[in-house]
Parts: structure tokens; C-alpha cells; sequence
């Protein structure tokens, strides 16, 4: 049995009696995810139940790109595409780019969709690195497992030109007040930045200066209560620091530039 192409005012119905606020968008992805009316019936279900819509469909959008996410993985918010257009400015062909706590690997499979670069990307969180696998494929991305520097292979030391540090910023008390879909089934390690959210920062910073090449950045997002602590940080540990605000987005993106 075959559903139709068009969303039915029932699942419309559905989903925004479960809160969704774009139900008849939702609504449409899903109808458009399978011809199968039970398959269909059991994503409605895990949708209706709150779990994130990227989950039940198996993608997220990000920068026009389709990325895999498997339940587990944190999956990319929108914000974090600012996060890319300022890497972007500065990542010449051929540059070493590296994605850390990198999650799905949204962040490196987007930035080697528009310029060519050496990639490599790295997660503690072993979902995260077969979804990573998955989604840099295309762009012949080598992923790595480990607690952050400690992932990577040693030859890239000295020799980063972009590090994309996209690591957990949520003060460890806040948690609680995340929406439901991140609190319930997004990993807390993918959430949890420490008492300041700041802790994971603090430690790419430490150790970025033995990483970096000379002129390298390190690109990381905070919210904007955090922005001016994490500029300091980067500046403590020898770096030269620079924040960009997308108010829009409401996206706040600190760069760190090693000197050499």
C-alpha cells in the first residue's frame, strides 16, 4: 500500500497537537521519507513521542547539505552554519582542516563542499565517529576516536590551518532547561561545557598553539554571555582573538589566530 505525495491534514493535525510549530513542513518530510503507509505510521509515532525530527528522518539540513544523523549523535543546529562561513574565509585549497568533536561531521563535510582541503575529524563518541565516517566519505575525510588532541595522528601537529572546535558550551546547571528533544535524547557529553560551559574550550585552547601552523585558526562557537570569558581564554594560551556575531542566527563564533 502506497501513501500520498501530499501530507494529510490528519498528520498535520497530529503533529502540531504534539507541539510541533512547523507541523505541515514535518509533516511533508515525512510523507516524502517513504511510500510505506506503515512505515510512515511508526515515524508519525516517534515524531509525535518527541523525538527530534532529524532522528526519525535519518538527515539534517545543514548549509544545503543532507548529513546523516543516527540516534546518539548531536545533531547540527542552524546557528552553527555561521560557525563555517567564517572558517570558510580563511581556508585556502589545500589547507589541513581538522573537526573536532566533530559529532555527525557536519561542520568538515561543509566546509570540503566548497573549498578543497585535507580533512580530518575526531569524536570521543564512537556513534559519532561511524556517523562522521559516513557523511565525510564523499570528501575522502579520515575520522578518528579519542578525547580530543589525543584522537589525532601525531603528524598533524604543527601543521593545522583550520581547526573547527564546535565543543559542548552548555553550563553543566542549564542543561535542564534545554528543550526537551536535546535534554532527552541528545548524549550529555554532547551538551555538558562544564560549571562556566567552558571547560572544553579551555582545553582545545591549552594545547592549540602545538597544533596549529603558523597562521592557523581555531574556530569555536559560545553563547553571547560566554563570548568575552572565551576570547580571554584564547588569549591566555597565546592566541589572537577575534569574535563574530551573526545576530540573526543568533550565532556567536570566537577565532583564534596562532601567530606562530
Amino acid at each position: 500500500m502506497t501513501v500520498s505525495s501530499d501530507p494529510s491534514v490528519a498528520i498535520v493535525s497530529r503533529l502540531r497537537a504534539a507541539g510541533c510549530v512547523f507541523a505541515e513542513d514535518e509533516a511533508a518530510l515525512l510523507v516524502s521519507a517513504t511510500g510505506d503507509a506503515a512505515e510512515l505510521e511508526a515515524m508519525i509515532e516517534r515524531r509525535v513521542s518527541g523525538e527530534p525530527l532529524e532522528y526519525v528522518l535519518g538527515w539534517a539540513s545543514f548549509r544545503g547539505l543532507r548529513i546523516a544523523v543516527d540516534p546518539g549523535v548531536f545533531i547540527p543546529r542552524r546557528r552553527t552554519e555561521f560557525l563555517v562561513a567564517e572558517a570558510l574565509r580563511v581556508t585556502a585549497p589545500g589547507a589541513v582542516v581538522v573537526d573536532l568533536c566533530c559529532g555527525s561531521g557536519a561542520l568538515g563535510a561543509a566546509v570540503a563542499a566548497e573549498q578543497r582541503v585535507s580533512l580530518h575529524a575526531a569524536d570521543i563518541e564512537l556513534p559519532s565517529v561511524r556517523c562522521a565516517e559516513r557523511n565525510l566519505a564523499a570528501s575522502q575525510g579520515a575520522v578518528y576516536q579519542g578525547d580530543l588532541y589525543d584522537a589525532l595522528p601525531a603528524e598533524l601537529r604543527g601543521r593545522i590551518d583550520v581547526l573547527l572546535a564546535n565543543v559542548p558550551y552548555v553550563p553543566t546547571e542549564e542543561i535542564r532547561l534545554l528543550p526537551a528533544e536535546a535534554r532527552l535524547y541528545e548524549p550529555v557529553v554532547t551538551l555538558d561545557g562544564g560549571p562556566d560551559g567552558l571547560r572544553l574550550l579551555e582545553r582545545v585552547a591549552a594545547d592549540a598553539t602545538e597544533w596549529l601552523a603558523p597562521g592557523g585558526h581555531v574556530f569555536a562557537e559560545v553563547s553571547e554571555r560566554q563570548a568575552p570569558l572565551a576570547r580571554e581564554v584564547f588569549v591566555e594560551h597565546g592566541l589572537v582573538a577575534e569574535l563574530a556575531v551573526d545576530d540573526e542566527l543568533g550565532a556567536n563564533v570566537v577565532r583564534g589566530t596562532y601567530l606562530g
